[in-house]
């Protein structure tokens, strides 16, 4: 989903909004998280089926439901979109520029395989889906070994850290007005941003195993380690699209695969970790673990990451640069294009 997301973002938004358009979808994520671990504790009690058969019987039928919206209403731009008014059109062809909307130039797998700030943003990537997949796939066990909470209670307060995704919103706000020129550049708001979020979350995920055995505080210290994360991850999810944007879906494809496995890899450190047994004590290493992870992704992205389209990204745009023309027929407005030889 992530690359085809991104894809469509880079046709479909402006440059100056870029950071609240992600951080607006990527809040979903979040949502999902949260009304997740609500209904499958409820539902695991006193769902059909035994309980867990519920959960994915819901689950999945509320995934084919949306894959039927996402197929009705997605389309690759506004040029091809058949159901947006002409008056829509013509605001994204002038607003974008045809070429963003349209242009389809072959790929520079080169430049991207050795591009350093792609690297690093796969870099931190990794570390931010490290500890988000520490909380999100493991909170529950925390809550039931450490704290002693029952299933539906534990469902219930495992989802409150994930409220936090909700302040990606103002983040991201808070981001495109600093990026407004004659403020702070690109790569200075990216990478201040993606440094104090990632080290604040670290701090804040340490101090989930020194809650003791203070469930309200230990419970409060996951949700500011998830709120600080909340405003790196903008910074991770909107740089494929400043490093360059026509090919931002390819970026976001392989930096998320390498984030991805974080999440395969996180789990089971976290099993590693506590198998013997699930004691606090265990679970401070598990978070110390990603506390020293999310520090060492935020430092790689600072020194070798980047806020700016690069010049490979330029290069490919230039070679491939297109005469469009618009004509009106029946009320439409239609893009015709012509390469250049």
């Amino acid at each position: 989903m992530f690359p085809a997301v991104h894809a469509i973002i880079a046709r479909w938004a402006t440059p100056k909004y870029y950071s609240i358009v992600v951080s607006a979808i990527f809040t979903g994520i979040d949502a999902g998280i949260v009304v997740g671990m609500l209904l499958s504790g409820v539902l695991s009690d006193y769902g059909f089926g035994g309980g867990w058969l519920s959960v994915f019987y819901v689950f999945g039928m509320v995934g084919c439901v949306w894959s039927a919206a996402w197929f009705f209403f997605c389309y690759d731009s506004p040029a091809v979109h058949p159901r947006i008014s002409s008056t829509e059109r013509e605001y994204w062809r002038l607003t974008l520029g045809t070429t963003n909307l349209i242009s389809r130039p072959p790929t520079p797998w080169r430049g991207i395989l050795t591009s350093l700030p792609i690297w690093a943003l796969a870099t931190v990537f990794f570390a931010n889906s490290w500890g988000y997949y520490t909380l999100a796939s493991c909170i529950p066990l925390f809550m039931h070994d450490v704290l002693g909470f029952d299933m539906t209670n534990n469902g219930l307060l495992s989802a409150v850290p994930f409220l936090s995704g909700g302040l990606m919103i103002p983040v991201g706000l808070l981001s495109d007005w600093l990026r407004v020129p004659g403020r702070l550049s690109n790569n200075v708001v990216r990478k201040s941003f993606c440094l104090f979020g990632s080290i604040s979350a670290g701090c804040m995920i340490i101090w989930t195993g020194y809650a003791g055995c203070n469930r309200a505080l230990a419970v409060a210290a996951m949700f500011l380690c998830l709120t600080c994360s909340s405003i790196a991850f903008p910074v991770i999810a909107v740089n494929p699209l400043d490093l360059a944007l026509l090919h931002a879906g390819k970026i976001m494809g392989l930096t998320n695969f390498v984030a991805s496995l974080a999440s395969i890899a996180g789990p089971h450190a976290v099993g590693a970790l506590t198998y013997h047994q699930s004691t606090r004590s265990e679970w401070q290493k598990v978070f110390f673990l990603a506390a020293g992870i999310y520090a060492a992704g935020a430092i790689i992205f600072v020194i070798f990451g980047s806020g700016e389209s690069q010049s490979w990204a330029t290069e490919t745009s230039e070679n491939n640069t297109r005469d469009e023309s618009t004509f009106c027929q029946s009320g439409h407005t239609v893009i015709v294009e012509q390469t250049v030889s």
